[in-house]
């Protein structure tokens, strides 16, 4: 057995199953090693952005890693951005990333690089493999590396010759590490605060915003008449019908001051103190007041469910019950707009459907409307890196098969990752993409005025996307997937609905 088989075969009995690729010369034979260890679906990217960032996804609905393969430093290098939004969102992701072959790399050949310097600050374990009768057990401690709380990604660098050469063995599969346990200080400080009836927010992320966790942070809220918000970026939050209300910090500063003005204590779970996306002049870089005091009642690789779950038994809060929230969303009519096309959204959204919102400036809307709609996960972006939208739509389909997933892009992001439409015709994925075609980046219009700079026509050349306007409906012909143009919010709503009604990806251009 070689080198290549053994891995392939380690990663299977680790629980690893998926694996997004975009592979090159060193990985043949771990290309070749997949017809001799079948079990593994490999799903092809035409850019690393594409794979890492549907790893991500994946990781995130699945509740398990995937795996990627990329071609040396360069390839790693492309896919770095979205591993910076996944190591945000702490999802286990195990890239296997091929290099030189070890007697080959002291030439200094073209793609010679420093893969481990390229993969260091996205990853939370490295290792680079010289010896194939070590590679079966390297692949073992990679899984458990990516799975090592709070989560997140381990690269194993894989020399050419490494997985070629004959006497792989593979590496039995390693219990995964547990999360630690707060201490008891933890649970009567935060309980102190909560019983003083101060004005409290509850700031939730990672699990505790989905499942039986977000139910018991609104038990606590319920019972102290705390609040319950989450951080401006999340990984995944339980919304709709059925679910807590619960809203996000605001990402302007100033709506975000102003939202938390009162806060006198403030209890973190999973995450830390408000932070603004940028520095501005004059403005806090800390969104919540300099008197509010915080207690960490969890840090983000400790057990955020138990941590919950036991300050509610200490402040003995009984199960409260979820108010019957009905949408009053219908469709809209008349010219398009963003509030017409959240409510259309919000009233014809299939039940579990999973959102993906990479809306940039036209969040808001989309936010406030499916706030009360069928019940749905909500994906976010956590690391900022722009573009990461369609990938991540991509990865929770085939991590969460049978649901529909509708991304809610906004134009000039998307085009970092078009790619990512291919291959969700190519796996015939389930995805509606609402492009928010306002052929402009309006985001930076907004920071130049946040940072105090005048603008004047070059800016406004570099922020318009127009001369010529994208062809959304014609790009995404080009790969496979049926698309088609709304001007009006009648014309939307019939178009969601024939997306809802059948199987595969769907674009619709939402021209405002």
């Amino acid at each position: 057995m070689n080198g290549a088989e053994s891995l392939v075969r380690t990663l299977l009995a680790s629980g690893i199953d998926t694996c997004f690729a975009n592979p090159g010369t060193s990985e043949m034979h771990f290309v070749a090693a997949l017809d001799r260890a079948p079990g593994m679906r490999c799903v092809l990217g035409l850019f690393e952005g594409v794979v890492t960032g549907a790893a991500d996804g994946y990781g995130r609905m699945a509740g398990k890693a995937a795996a990627t393969l990329m071609h040396c430093g360069p390839g790693l290098a492309n896919g770095l951005a979205y591993l910076h939004n996944a190591r945000r969102a702490r999802t286990p992701i195990v890239n296997i990333v091929g290099d030189q072959a070890t007697y080959h790399a002291p030439l200094d050949p073209p793609l010679a690089s420093d893969v481990e310097g390229f993969a260091r600050p996205v990853s939370q374990w490295v290792r680079k493999t010289m010896r194939t009768e070590t590679l079966g057990t390297d692949a073992a401690e990679a899984v458990r590396g990516a799975y090592t709380p709070p989560g997140g990604i381990a690269t194993l660098i894989l020399p050419s010759d490494v997985s070629w050469n004959e006497g792989g063995v593979p590496g039995a599969a390693l219990p995964m590490p547990a999360r630690d346990k707060i201490s008891d200080d933890a649970v009567k400080d935060a309980a102190r605060a909560l019983r003083s009836r101060e004005p409290t927010v509850i700031l939730l992320a990672g699990a505790a915003l989905h499942g039986d966790a977000l139910a018991t942070a609104y038990n606590i809220a319920t019972a102290t008449g705390a609040r319950i918000l989450a951080p401006t970026f999340n990984a995944r939050i339980a919304r709709g019908r059925g679910r807590p209300l619960l809203d996000i910090v605001p990402y302007p500063v100033d709506e975000a001051v102003a939202q938390l003005k009162d806060t006198k204590h403030l209890i973190l779970v999973g995450t830390r103190e408000p932070v603004a996306f940028f520095a501005y002049p004059g403005k806090p870089g800390i969104m919540s007041p300099k008197d509010a005091v915080s207690h960490v009642l969890a840090r983000s690789d400790e057990d955020l469910p138990d941590a919950l779950a036991r300050l509610a038994s200490e402040l003995n809060c009984p199960d409260a019950p979820i108010p019957e929230h009905r949408t009053n969303a219908a469709p809209g009519s008349g010219p398009m707009n963003a509030e017409g096309a959240a409510a259309t959204l919000a009233a014809l959204m299939p039940e579990q459907s999973i959102l993906i919102d990479e809306a940039i400036t036209l969040r808001g809307p989309f936010f406030a409307a499916t706030k009360t709609a069928a019940s749905h996960d909500w994906l976010q972006v956590p690391g900022g890196a722009i573009g990461g939208g369609l990938p991540l739509a991509t990865g929770a389909a085939i991590g969460a098969p049978g649901r529909r997933v509708i991304a809610i892009q906004a134009d000039g992001s998307a085009m970092y990752t078009v790619q990512s439409l291919w291959t969700q015709a190519r796996e015939n994925l389930d995805v509606t993409t609402l492009i928010l075609s306002n052929r402009k980046y309006a985001i930076l219009f907004h920071e130049l005025k946040q940072v105090g700079a005048v603008g004047g026509k070059a800016s406004r050349d570099l922020f318009a996307l127009d001369r010529p306007d994208l062809d959304w409906v014609g790009l995404a012909g080009s790969m496979g997937v049926e698309a088609a143009r709304a001007e009006t919010l009648e014309r939307f709503a019939d178009l969601l609905q024939h997306a809802n009604g059948r199987r595969g990806p769907f674009l619709i251009e939402l021209v405002l």
